[in-house]
């Protein structure tokens, strides 16, 4: 059933139904054990019966699956894990325990997931700013090689986000009285963003030197989580938030979408206009997350746990769940797409950065 960590076996489940019991030997010569015989497959749900001979004495333990999430609960990041996790449980068999590590970018959460063993039980889930955006811009701080080092599995969710305004001292109703706003009063208002360099970041700087207007820029460490709470009591007026995020702040009326960054309206706000349909096409990142996996991890774990994803997206409990927070549910076709799809992703980032430049200080 689970990850024997301190032996390095993991039994991955194989089938729809299962068989009264499976019994399977194992020998450990030096605290190892044969290549052989360090994945096996078993019935979902069967009784597995594990006879162990050692040549010194050990610990055998058993335990679930672990998601690196870089960022706080609450966040679009923590949302996709949590769900994507539930459904991991009916397709492998096993418990998967989300652990939030924020901070440094990412970073220290994408190198734990890195140095782990690579058999498939420590995985990394982050965001277009984590996975695509921090490899490029602070490659220098990180101690792995990232694209050496990190194999993606899948993309797993596309947000939908929003340019939002505080409703709290701020009576901005749309992007047009945004922009006059602003060139009123320069340097005057203030924008939230999940940190330097994320993509919310770059966004809103983006739209501000489209719209030709000084805003002050308000790193929030956090996350999306934490962007919310900055427009909520006023200490930022703006930001390009997800969808998951802002919903029930927007319904109590602490926030208000001025333009959504999607191809066209959503059917839930109508009212509320495309990014180019205010003016500024091209405006606003395709927010998606996406799982990692050790490099190094045999590709027989990759395809199961690309399969586990798949399945994961069909079921109706977590389609309906992302359809109330307006999410589009979109693993890659393949694991082969995975890698040229986040190889495009890095190398588009590449070039936003080597043309926007951003005051990377916090």
């Amino acid at each position: 059933m689970l990850r024997i960590l301190t032996l390095g076996i993991g039994l991955l489940c194989a089938g729809a139904t299962c068989a009264a019991e499976q019994l399977f030997e194992l020998t450990i010569v030096k605290g190892s054990v044969p290549a052989s015989q360090r994945v096996i497959r078993v019935d979902k749900g069967a009784n597995v019966k594990l006879r162990v001979s050692s040549d010194s004495a050990g610990s055998l333990h058993l335990h679930a699956y672990k998601l690196e999430v870089p960022f706080t609960p609450g966040g679009a990041t923590d949302i996709t894990s949590r769900l994507f996790g539930e459904q991991f449980k009916n397709q492998l068999g096993q418990s998967f325990v989300v652990e939030n590590k924020s901070g440094a970018f990412g970073i220290i959460a994408i190198e734990e997931m890195a140095r782990a063993k690579p058999d498939g039980y420590t995985l990394f889930v982050g965001n277009v700013s984590t996975n695509a955006i921090t490899p490029v811009l602070f490659k220098n701080k990180f101690k792995i090689d990232f694209e050496k080092d990190v194999v993606p599995v899948s993309r797993l969710a596309i947000y939908p986000s929003f340019l939002m305004v505080t409703t709290t001292n701020f009576d901005v109703k749309d992007v047009k009285g945004l922009v006059d706003y602003a060139k009123k009063n320069p340097g005057k208002v203030r924008y939230s963003s999940a940190g330097v360099g994320s993509f919310p970041h770059f966004d809103m700087e983006i739209f501000a030197r489209r719209a030709s207007v000084d805003m002050i820029h308000i790193p929030n460490k956090t996350g999306a989580a934490g962007m919310v709470n900055d427009l909520v009591v006023g200490d930022a007026q703006v930001g390009i938030i997800n969808s998951a995020s802002t919903a029930a702040m927007i319904k109590a009326g602490k926030m208000k979408p001025i333009a959504v960054a999607a191809e066209q309206r959503l059917a839930e706000y109508p009212d509320v206009p495309t990014m180019a349909e205010a003016g500024f096409p091209g405006v606003g990142t395709l927010h998606w997350q996406g799982m990692l996996a050790p490099a190094n991890t045999p590709k027989e774990v990759l395809d199961t746990l690309f399969k586990a994803i798949n399945e994961a997206a069909k079921a109706p409990a977590l389609q309906e769940a992302f359809a109330k927070q307006l999410v589009s549910v979109k693993p890659n076709a393949s694991l082969e797409e995975s890698k040229t799809w986040l190889k495009g992703e890095l190398d588009n980032w590449r070039k936003i950065t080597s043309e926007v430049k951003v005051e990377m200080t916090e």
